[in-house]
């Protein structure tokens, strides 16, 4: 306006400063991983199966149609970046709250903030990380304000989904499935750092990849090293792996005995053994271990393959199990390892047969259908005479005394037709069981 003085100065001008040295000064304090956020959506690196073109994300912001969503993946891949760019993109109001700090009280506000806004026509999503960590009954307390539109929400776990939240909840939110970072969404985020900076990283290029390998898929975690890696002396001579490894902490690779990555290594293990590949079996045994499981719950594991898918195509490796297993808790660990570890490869390379383990389920499966049937007289000791009177023992053949030590008589219920239940395969041991067994059938034949 025409003779007005000059503007009142910023409040940093009063200080005698201006806003761009504050601002740039504000965000050399930041953490390098919050100063690289994605701004947009297309920003965010290694998600394209739910953000590229043809993703689900995408197609839903798409149709302008955005339900409530749980966001699964291991941690750093960006969940909580995604849900507060998708409140941008859906014009929503974005809310977050942490299930580990939070309480009853904190979701009631949330809600009742997000019904007030609602009442004037703006949306609110709801972003609640670690969702898995509230309990069933805190859950349930979300499912009216989804099911009316007072929020949208995106939960964010690294927890199974299947396992960790309830039923109602997940039949009103679709689960995406976020992956960890590949090496070519990781290498990008370093790119970005190195831009950010104005500066390369200091190392060599083998170095770099075991950087990228020392993430273990964890962008948030790589950007953290690579700012140590930037805040070394801008002379410093570029490192190769060996010293990248000694001025690094590896990150901790993701394990949890009582949660699913412990189910998912034992199940890699048990049907690498099956697949017979032993290389294969070998990395799941070293990756528990590494993880911190008990050795012993390995020994009991690998004692049940034994018997499910061994069995008697090398009857041996039963007690060969056991042995190992006592050699574990009589050594302890490291020592005790390398027999869990000879057994791993002894199971591997065996020839398999699961025909005990299907015979086992298949007379279950009899002995609850057919009830109390008796077993036949002649195989009923009859210590006293009412019982030899009524048939107990009568016509008992003592199969030591008959040829091949094989008498061939009845052993099963009167009132039962015969029925075959181990049926061995021709593979190790159970080849020559498979001859005799069809030797006797033939014999049984005949006296029939």
């Amino acid at each position: 306006m025409a003779g007005m003085a000059n503007p009142p100065p910023s409040i940093p001008d009063l200080f005698g400063a201006t806003d761009e040295p504050a601002t740039e000064a504000r965000n050399a304090a930041r953490p390098l991983a919050d100063r690289l956020r994605p701004r947009v959506l297309a920003e965010v690196v290694g998600q394209d199966q739910l953000l590229g073109p043809e993703g689900a994300i995408a197609r839903m912001l798409e149709r302008g149609s955005l339900a409530s969503l749980i966001l699964w993946g291991p941690p750093g891949v960006g969940k909580t970046t995604i849900a507060r760019l998708l409140a941008e993109a859906a014009g929503l109001r974005f809310t977050a709250l942490s299930a580990v700090f939070s309480g009853v009280a904190d979701l009631k506000r949330a809600f009742d903030e997000a019904r007030a806004r609602k009442s004037n026509g703006q949306g609110t999503l709801l972003f609640v990380d670690e969702i898995h960590r509230f309990n069933r009954a805190q859950q349930d307390g979300f499912l009216p304000v989804v099911e009316d539109g007072t929020v949208t929400l995106v939960g964010a776990t690294t927890e199974n989904p299947s396992f960790a939240l309830n039923g109602a909840l997940l039949s009103r939110c679709q689960v995406m499935v976020l992956k960890r970072l590949d090496d070519a969404a990781l290498d990008l985020l370093l790119a970005r750092a190195e831009e950010e900076t104005g500066r390369s990283l200091p190392l060599l290029p083998d170095a770099r990849v075991t950087l990228r390998a020392m993430a273990d898929g964890d962008g948030r975690y790589l950007l953290n090293m690579a700012e140590q890696l930037f805040a070394l002396p801008e002379r410093t001579k570029p490192l190769d792996a060996a010293a990248l490894s000694t001025l690094l902490a590896k990150r901790a690779a993701l394990y949890d005995k009582d949660r699913e990555e412990h189910y998912n290594l034992i199940s890699a293990l048990h049907k690498s053994m099956r697949g017979s590949d032993p290389d294969a079996a070998l990395y799941w045994l070293a990756r528990m271990l590494t993880g911190g499981e008990d050795p012993r719950y390995i020994a009991r594991r690998l004692t049940r393959f034994a018997a499910e898918d061994i069995g008697m195509a090398d009857p041996r490796l039963l007690p060969f199990a056991i042995a190992a297993w006592e050699t574990y808790e009589r050594m302890g660990s490291p020592e005790g390892e390398l027999a869990l570890a000879q057994l791993v490869v002894h199971l591997a390379t065996a020839p398999k047969s699961n025909a005990v383990y299907t015979a086992f389920g298949a007379a279950m499966r009899a002995a609850k259908e057919t009830g109390s049937l008796m077993p036949p007289k002649h195989i009923l000791n009859a210590p006293t005479k009412l019982m030899k009177e009524i048939g107990y023992g009568s016509g008992y053949e003592y199969d030591h005394d008959a040829d091949e030590a094989f008498s061939g008589q009845n052993y099963f219920p009167e009132e039962m037709a015969r029925q075959a239940f181990y049926r061995p395969t021709d593979r190790g041991a159970e080849a020559a069981i498979g001859e005799r067994m069809a030797r006797w059938e033939e014999m049984r034949r005949r006296r029939r």
